[in-house]
Formats: C-alpha cells, structure tokens, sequence
C-alpha cells in the first residue's frame, strides 16, 4: 500500500530531452508536463520520431531528462545516483517489452522468479511467488517449459507476470502486442484491463491507435511534445 495514494504515481514537470550528436542539438521531448494518477491506465500515442522511446526511457529511469523534473511515486528521480536509479527500476517498475526479453535458456518459473532474486527473497519463497502469479494469469501447466516451448502470447504472459512479480507501484509497457497476432494481442490488452481492475497503474507505450483503446486516458506526442490528452 502506497503511503499516500493521492499523489499521482507520475508528474513531469517541464521535461526536456536533448541529444547531443557534436555540431547538432536533437531535440527528443520538449517541455512536456504530464501526471499519471495512481491506479490510472495510460496509453502515450505516437508515431516512430514523436519521443515515445525517449518517454519510454526517462518514465523508466533508463535516462535522465536533460531539463525539468520527474517524480516517480513520491521520490524525485534527479535526487537519485545511479545505484538509486537501479533499485527504482528493480522495486518500483514492472517493465514489459515488446521483444518479451525472456531468458532463453529458462524456464517460465525461472525468468518469473528471477527479480526477487535481486531483492534477496530466498529461493523457495521466490518461485512459490512466480508459481503463484504464472498459474493466476493461465500458466500453471507451463511452469518448466523454455520460452522457445512458448507462443508468443505465452511468452508474453510471462514477461507480463515477471513484471507484477515484485509488486511494483507502475507496470511501464512499450509495444507490449508488436510481436503478436491480434489474437494473441487483445488477450494481452484484456489481461492488462484486468491487472488495472485490481488497482495497478499502467503506463502504455504504443504506436497504434487501437491498441490505446485498451487503456483509460491516451496523451498523444507529436515531435516530442504532448498533444491533448484524450479519453482512450
């Protein structure tokens, strides 16, 4: 339980992200302000060069803005070094990728259970978590099969339930479906209703307008500014 659940679990305040490539300035996000409310399902729109990446790697704090300021359930991310920045990503942020990023060579239980194993959680009680979440989200009969024994939608419910593992107060999600076919693609977008159902806040990086009906709200960036946000 977050200690003040009224505070968005995301606030960009004045965000810029600016390349440097020598003789050349890249402008990648320009002042954007943005708050994501707790519990809030949010989908960010926008077409290949709109920042949707850069957004992607500053909500995850995979990068740092090169101005403004960015509050991440409650903690200043600018305050953070780079081994805070670390324990952010690992305790505060289910990532899920469109290329799954599954260990190849590890079960379903295994890949599940490994980010506990990075917050010390002894390793009976970690894949009795990872069993718990695989078999909540429709995989409990594929446990020990390797993620080349997998569909792609399989294999994404379980880059989803390695995500909500840990209990993280955002799942950040870029092109979760971008790998699959529709099918496989609206069983993820309902898994992700319901995981919001239960109150998780979900950010939702995706280039696809229909994808973003999934979620509540949609921001749309354009040349790396915010458009207006509309209802999904």
């Amino acid at each position: 339980m977050r200690e003040n659940p009224r505070e968005p679990i995301i606030r960009l305040e004045k965000v810029s992200r600016t390349y440097d490539l020598g003789r050349v300035q890249v402008p990648a996000l320009v002042d954007v302000d943005m708050e994501v409310a707790d519990g809030e399902f949010l989908a960010i729109v926008g077409p290949s060069g709109s920042g949707k990446s850069t957004m992607m790697n500053i909500l995850g704090c995979l990068d740092r803005p090169t101005e403004g300021r960015y509050v991440l359930d409650g903690q200043p991310v600018d305050e953070l070094n780079d081994d805070g920045l670390a324990r952010v990503r690992s305790r505060s942020i289910g990532f899920v990728f469109q290329s799954y990023n599954l260990l190849p060579r590890t079960t379903a239980l295994e890949n599940v259970a490994a980010p506990l194993m990075y917050q010390g959680v002894p390793r009976k009680e970690r894949l009795a978590q990872a069993q718990a979440v695989l078999e909540r989200l429709g995989l409990g009969d594929r446990l020990n099969h390797l993620p080349s024994e997998l569909s792609g939608g399989q294999q994404q419910r379980v880059g989803i339930a390695r995500a909500i593992v840990t209990e993280p107060a955002l799942i950040l999600a870029d092109e979760p479906t971008g790998n699959l076919d529709s099918r496989s693609g609206a069983e993820v977008l309902s898994l992700f209703r319901d995981l919001h159902k239960l109150g998780r806040s979900i950010v939702l990086i995706t280039h696809d307008v229909d994808v973003a009906q999934a979620a509540d709200r949609a921001v749309h960036l354009r040349d790396g500014r915010i458009q207006e946000a509309v209802a999904a």
